[in-house]
């Protein structure tokens, strides 16, 4: 923690020290620590099929943000997941970019950050955690942790995320909870607190037991669990658990008990927002059972908007200047309009609608005369926005991901770095008739970071290369290309699997000479980056120039280096 931080934040509380050297008036004041209070902030990952995205839908439920749950599997029904907006993703059934859901619940004010499950997007998840303060990690009960969980679970080890665990699809046979919770142990090093305990799996799965409360929780089945769930709530020494309950299950849940009060670790807040323990949930989000339990324990278990590290140390939210970072660009999201959207994540201080920011990579001033509330596709406008608050901006080529806005004194916060892909392709447009909306959509398909572009440091050789994670990246470009711009592309494939870009950029590659194992390309801010067709020519070329130092990651375009501890 910086040294700023430490003299003011203590344990959740500021000192005198902070608001003398900060003055606010005290309605401000008032206004600004209860908004922080309210405020709760997450994302979901999970492996794809996992039913993040049924999920999302049954959060929103429960919070009165839709009437009705759309999941997937009904879309024969002409009904459509929210948070799946993108034709695509309709299409498909499946989640291909991020989106920001913000709704209510009680007292709360949540931001529910949806993000892709698909390995081929895990860079758009990458920026969506860095916007977040919690993750919710889901689970599938017969499959337990996969690759694609694994690997977002590292990322948000790596941000020092709080993490809660939902074990999905309990109406189905799966593997043993004690098994689960074992391997989640073993396997990421993580302590769990099974917050609830099922009672029964696949067609006898009849609820859930809350451990905190001592209650148990009897779900009604509804018509594919498009409402909320009915709720039979009583306590474990009641008599009538006789009746409501058959008696295999109940000796079954008495004796799970008794082995986790007795090997279990304890729930210890203060772990959980540290990120060394994971309250455990089990529930089915297809039939709702236990989805409004575990938003209920996450909203009082989860940590409220945070500090976060910039050149002037890490701020407290209730600083009262305001200042935030774009974490993510959408074009297209209203393809009527062909707009432009900057996702931004307000850290500190009270947002206002009009007010004039400086834009730190610039230096120039902004007005943001048009910000949005947003909910997936659908936006309206807002008037003012709170730390833990995603608000959208009109981008009209204005901002880059990583960028910082502020009020008062200059800072920056953390930029987004971009990682290595391992497919490469020529982007070709044979129609000339189309140059203009081509450019125009690789300019704004890659300032959205929906695929990184490089370019040939050959002059002759003018197409764009597309640079990938994984294929479905290539193919939601063309889609998209042809969909949101009508152009339609061609792919010739290049073979390499590796890039890396050089440290001391131009200057630094001259002093080596010429490379005969890698190819020379350089990346959207003209920095040089060595293609390679395998591991072996690229620890060749690293063996013939010890000079040369190369990076898996790239230097962030905006936004200042993120620490490296």
């Amino acid at each position: 923690m910086s040294s700023l931080s430490g003299q003011f934040w203590v344990r959740g509380h500021y000192s005198e020290r902070f608001f003398l050297r900060n003055p606010m008036s005290s309605d401000l004041h008032t206004e600004m620590v209860q908004a922080v209070e309210s405020r709760r902030n997450f994302a979901i990952i999970s492996h794809p099929d996992a039913g993040k995205t049924t999920l999302t839908e049954k959060l929103l439920l429960y919070g009165g943000a839709i009437h009705e749950a759309g999941a997937v599997k009904a879309r024969r029904a002409q009904r459509k997941a929210t948070s799946d907006w993108m034709e695509m993703e309709q299409q498909r059934g499946i989640s291909i970019t991020s989106t920001v859901l913000q709704f209510g619940y009680d007292d709360f004010q949540i931001n529910l950050l949806d993000t892709p499950g698909h390995q081929d997007f895990s860079e758009d998840t990458y920026r969506t955690l860095a916007a977040a303060d919690n993750a919710v990690m889901l689970i599938d009960v017969a499959k337990g942790l996969e690759p694609q969980t694994r690997k977002l679970f590292e990322v948000c080890r790596l941000r020092a995320l709080p993490i809660f665990t939902f074990v999905n699809k309990l109406d189905r046979p799966g593997r043993e909870p004690l098994e689960l919770l074992d391997e989640i142990e073993q396997e990421l090093g993580l302590k769990t607190y099974a917050a609830n305990w099922p009672i029964g799996m696949g067609d006898r799965f009849q609820g859930v037991y809350d451990r905190r409360l001592g209650q148990i929780h009897l779900f009604e089945r509804q018509a594919h669990g498009s409402r909320e769930a009915i709720d039979t709530i009583i306590d474990l020494g009641d008599p009538r658990i006789e009746e409501l309950l058959d008696q295999e299950l109940y000796y079954q849940l008495k004796e799970d008990l008794e082995i986790l009060e007795e090997l279990g670790s304890e729930l210890a807040v203060e772990q959980i927002h540290g990120g060394e323990l994971t309250p455990v949930y089990f529930g089915s989000a297809m039939t709702n059972f236990g989805v409004e339990l575990f938003l209920q324990s996450f909203l009082e278990l989860a940590t409220k908007p945070a500090g976060r590290n910039s050149t002037r140390g890490t701020l407290p939210p209730i600083h009262p200047e305001f200042t935030g970072f774009v974490f993510k660009l959408q074009a297209n999201m209203d393809p009527k309009h062909r707009d432009r959207v900057a996702f931004v994540r307000v850290c500190t201080g009270k947002f206002e609608k009009d007010m004039t920011v400086t834009h730190a990579r610039t230096g120039k001033t902004v007005r943001l005369s048009r910000p949005q509330k947003l909910f997936a596709q659908d936006r309206e406008s807002l008037d003012v926005a709170y730390p833990g608050d995603i608000i959208g901006l009109n981008n009209p080529g204005v901002f880059a991901i990583g960028d910082t806005i502020y009020l008062g004194n200059r800072l920056e916060y953390e930029g987004i770095p971009c990682f290595s892909p391992e497919l490469f392709a020529f982007l070709k447009n044979p129609n000339p008739s189309k140059f203009k909306q081509f450019q125009k959509g690789i300019k704004e398909l890659r300032e959205e970071g929906a695929v990184q572009i490089m370019y040939s440091t050959d002059e002759f050789k003018r197409d764009p290369i597309l640079a990938a994670v994984g294929q479905l990246q290539f193919e939601v470009v063309q889609f998209r290309l042809q969909s949101e711009y009508g152009v339609e592309t061609q792919l010739e494939m290049l073979p390499y699997t590796l890039a890396r870009w050089v440290a001391g950029g131009w200057a630094a590659l001259e002093k080596v000479g010429r490379l005969f194992s890698a190819a020379v390309v350089k990346d959207n801010w003209d920095r040089p980056v060595l293609l390679f067709k395998n591991q072996w020519n690229l620890q060749q070329v690293l063996s013939d120039h010890k000079a040369l130092t190369l990076n898996a990651i790239a230097p962030v375009g905006a936004g200042i280096e993120p620490d490296k501890d």
